[in-house]
């Protein structure tokens, strides 16, 4: 199994206080694969932690992607290198983004559709493209991951999970496992593949063995 946090911030995003480096190394502690940057509406603005792949090669992988604000909600966006905002403005429809991002050769998570102010619970049926829900979100409460967790079932599109870190002791606190190796070849085609499922770290370390 092959674990990576699929979601998390750093201070290259306004909200956050993470420290890429200290995040890298908070799942590193944790035995995860990898961790995944999404800042908030820029894919560019996570570049430097390009420099820490090499850094912390053979220790953990890191990937890039970023989380863009739809008009319903939010959208996580992987496998584009250019900002979205360079071709659509924010507050686009969702339907529009995740056009523009497939078109694009990218995929489309939708991350924490239940949260009370977010209207894409009430679309996920019409969002043909995405790629899987984010039904185990670490700032999320259980009702809503449970809800978005059978959303995912009944529209049979996978789970994923990830921390939506935005400080360093919440990385890992959710996250996805993978049946096989991901690698930064791969990923893209992993996360179509849906052979995945997203998980709650600490309700996992509740459960009997």
């Amino acid at each position: 199994m092959f674990k990576i946090d699929l979601h998390n911030h750093s201070f290259y995003s306004e909200d956050s206080s993470s420290d890429p480096e200290e995040a890298v190394q908070r799942a590193i502690e944790l035995g995860l694969h990898g961790i995944a940057f999404t800042e908030h509406n820029s894919f560019r603005a996570s570049e430097p932690v390009e420099a820490l792949k090499e850094k912390y090669r053979g220790a953990i992988r890191i990937f890039r992607g970023a989380e863009y604000n739809a008009e319903e909600g939010h959208i996580l966006v992987f496998g584009i290198r250019d900002d979205i905002t360079d071709i659509v403005d924010l507050y686009t429809p969702a339907r529009e983004i995740i056009r523009v991002v497939k078109e694009r050769g990218g995929v489309v998570i939708v991350p924490h559709p239940f949260r009370e102010w977010s209207l894409l619970r009430a679309d996920l049926r019409s969002l043909n493209g995405i790629c899987a829900i984010e039904a185990y979100n670490g700032h999320n409460n259980r009702t809503e991951n449970g809800k978005a967790l059978e959303a995912a079932r009944s529209l049979q599109l996978p789970a994923t999970g990830g921390s939506d870190s935005h400080s360093v002791g919440e990385v890992g606190s959710c996250y996805t496992e993978f049946f096989a190796e991901v690698t930064y070849d791969n990923f893209l085609d992993m996360l179509r593949g849906g052979r995945y499922h997203g998980f709650d770290r600490f309700e996992r370390e509740r459960s009997p063995v």
